[in-house]
């Protein structure tokens, strides 16, 4: 038997076993946790963030970016949609955005 054959033979039996699929299987449970629990935190901090600045009549530039760069793209990729897609696609966008230097005139003038 040639040095191939041997290493066909070996790599044909590693696959066939039931232990490399089950490790197979645990990383894709594993991922899938690291995801759901990544989609639930991102949730969460979309509906925070959003419920915040709905609730001041009002978001910044900086703000409005970094909600939709870091948060809402990167959960939508993951797939998730659902109550943060609605409240960033109906009232989130609808907000009036104001400069950060308008947003700290408002702020002094409220103390």
């Amino acid at each position: 038997m040639s040095t191939i054959e041997v290493i066909v033979a070996i790599v044909c039996a590693v696959i066939a076993s039931t232990g490399f699929w089950t490790f197979i299987q645990s990383l894709k449970k594993s991922k899938s946790a690291e995801t759901r629990m990544l989609m639930g935190l991102a949730h969460d901090r979309i509906m925070y963030l959003s419920m915040h600045y709905i609730k001041r009549g009002y978001i910044t530039k900086e703000e409005y970016e970094d909600l939709i760069t870091y948060l809402y793209e990167p959960y939508l990729e993951l797939g998730g949609n659902g109550s943060a897609r609605h409240i960033i696609e109906d009232q989130v966008d609808k907000l009036p955005v104001t400069s950060h230097e308008e947003w700290k005139t408002r702020k002094n003038a409220t103390k």
